[in-house]
């Protein structure tokens, strides 16, 4: 079997450096070494073996790097949407992946996002330490290898760099993954390798390309077998309109060839479509594909891997991420495409969630992050918020307030939902980062039991006790009017109040404090306290302590959710009224077998 070039993607937070690093790494071999056979593909730059070997020189042969694989076949679409729009059945497209981070800010929420990604694939990966020549005092040296310009550095220089690379050799400790910087590896198939470079001048690109091929070789070489002769199998990157060519779709081809003629199966939201290959189009070699006039070139037929712009009746509802077959008569391809449609968007729990993203790849990706967080998804779906999303969701909310969400990524709210969503109190999370919509579900999830504890917390009769203050009884009955000193907790008007032995007392109808009618006071007050059903004398005495009668059902909430919300007075008050309370019956307040 044929051996194919690796597929590379480049992840990453927003402004690290993914484009720069793309950039050098093809205009590198174009400037330096004119075109070395490099080839420029829909969605990717294919870098041959030769190209590899005039960059990288004795590096390579150093590796002991031998020449089975083809080259490195770069993917072009920066960030998560390379992982979560490019996939194959089963997990990513890519082979290998290039996370790059700036090593003077360090992680961001994106740097999180691409490594929950990497995760979730389990994909090999390549930390990449960018933007060197913005350590203070860095001196530049264009195009060199890494070790070669960090032994030129001052040493207080070198010691700086150091530092930092032990800060995310840290920070990917903390994400589960050992790693150390490339020279100093021991074990590259349980340590992650760190390189420093400078997408900019070219620092350290070498030994990123080397290191690259070195792992391919070493660990991929039975992934990367290809039926070459073997109907093709890919995946849609992108469908667009192109002049003269209707709606068209970007595709990488991944296994096997890709004729002229051949029909093929691709996916929209819901069904599997099936049309006929019209042309099959490469961009010119090296070719800018946004400003050159003569984009295309059309070719008789493609072998993996290799990135393609399909021209074919019918692909107007093809969607992003789908996969592309071959039909054939060895394999039922669309019932293999409807299994997956199936997979990824069906109703997965009986309550919970609304999810939709833009791609099947990136509704697979939140879908496997909210279970991860074992949080529950009604619904997942491909497409713009529409108005039966928010219908549905809103009866959802009506159920369970935490179900009426909207999980939206990548996506928008269709403009005939707006107004039903503003009046129907259903809750949005919407962004192109997952990692941050789930981090801000969360909150909103942890800030609603909070707002609900304090509202319980409010409404629970807490423990209190006061004392009846010596020779301040002003009237024995109807009601009983008396001196009091709250000596623990808060003591609320209507309250029920017993005395040492559990019996009851009668309840606070009234306080006043000079003048003043007061409906709670709290510890160290002192009022005057009028008490229903209580008669002076023979309920209570003076220099009594009366106590707040607590439900039962009240104090087995006040243990088992906000014992931890009591301060030191009340928890003794607490125990005290739980001892009375066991002296009548010894099972109050003790919980059931079903209670917890």
């Amino acid at each position: 079997m044929k051996i194919r070039s690796p597929i590379v993607s480049v992840l990453g937070h927003v402004d690290h450096g993914k484009t720069t690093l793309l950039d050098y790494i093809r205009g590198s071999t174009v400037a330096d070494r004119e075109a070395g056979g490099i080839t420029q593909h829909i969605g990717a730059t294919e870098i041959p073996i030769d190209t590899i070997n005039e960059i990288c020189g004795d590096f390579i042969a150093r590796l002991s790097i031998k020449d089975t694989i083809p080259g490195l076949f770069f993917v072009d679409t920066p960030g998560h949407a390379a992982f979560t729009s490019l996939r194959k059945r089963g997990g990513a497209l890519a082979d290998l992946a290039i996370l790059i981070v700036d090593i003077n800010e360090g992680f961001k929420p994106q740097t999180y996002e691409a490594i929950n990604i990497l995760k979730m694939y389990k994909t090999p990966f390549i930390v990449v330490a960018n933007k060197i020549d913005r350590i203070f005092g860095w001196d530049i040296h264009e195009g060199a290898s890494f070790m070669e310009s960090f032994k030129e550095q001052a040493p207080r220089v070198q010691t700086d760099l150091d530092l930092k690379i032990y800060e995310l050799i840290g920070k990917l400790h903390e994400e589960g993954f050992q790693s150390e910087r490339f020279d100093r590896v021991t074990d590259f198939a349980s340590q992650i390798t760190i390189i420093p470079i400078c997408a900019k001048s070219g620092e350290g690109i070498i030994e990123l390309i080397a290191m690259l091929l070195g792992l391919a070789q070493e660990y991929l070489t039975e992934q990367l077998e290809i039926h070459e002769d073997a109907p093709a199998k890919g995946t849609v990157l992108e469908v667009k309109e192109e002049t003269g060519l209707g709606v068209t779709v970007d595709s990488i081809i991944y296994d096997g060839v890709l004729r002229d003629g051949d029909e093929i199966a691709l996916m929209d939201a819901n069904n599997v479509v099936k049309t006929k290959i019209r042309s099959i189009l490469r961009p010119l070699p090296l070719e800018e594909m946004r400003d050159s006039k003569k984009k295309f070139k059309k070719v008789d037929e493609v072998v993996a891997a290799a990135g393609i712009k399909i021209a074919a009746p019918n692909l107007d509802d093809v969607v992003s991420g789908s996969p592309l077959r071959v039909l054939n008569e060895d394999e039922d391809v669309e019932a293999e495409l409807l299994k997956e449609l199936e997979d990824i968007t069906v109703d997965t729990d009986d309550e919970g969630l609304f999810v939709k993203a833009d791609t099947l790849g990136s509704l697979e990706a939140v879908v496997h992050l909210l279970k991860e967080m074992e949080i529950p998804i009604r619904s997942a779906e491909i497409g713009d918020v529409n108005k039966r999303d928010v219908i549905d969701a809103s009866i959802a909310k009506d159920e369970n307030i935490e179900h009426g969400v909207i999980i939206a990524f990548n996506v928008k709210v269709h403009p005939k939902a707006l107004d039903d969503l503003n009046n129907s109190g259903v809750k949005l999370f919407q962004g192109d980062v997952i990692y941050q919509i789930t981090e801000d579900y969360e909150a909103w999830v942890q800030e609603r039991k909070e707002a609900q504890k304090k509202q319980w917390l409010d409404a629970i009769i807490k423990p209190a006790k006061f004392m009846i203050l010596p020779k301040l009884i002003f009237r024995q009955s109807k009601p009983a009017i008396c001196g009091i000193e709250v000596e623990a907790g808060t003591v609320k008007q209507g309250y029920a109040l017993m005395n040492a032995n559990g019996d009851y007392v009668g309840t606070i109808a009234s306080m006043e404090d000079k003048g003043e009618t007061l409906t709670a006071i709290s510890r160290g007050q002192r009022v005057a306290m009028a008490i229903n059903d209580a008669v002076a004398g023979k309920d209570f005495e003076e220099g009594d302590t009366l106590y707040v009668d607590i439900p039962e059902k009240h104090y087995k909430i006040l243990e088992r959710e906000f014992k931890d919300k009591l301060n030191e007075d009340e928890f003794l008050a607490l125990d005290e009224i739980l001892e009375i309370k066991r002296r009548k019956d010894k099972d109050w307040g003790k919980f059931g077998l079903f209670e917890y």
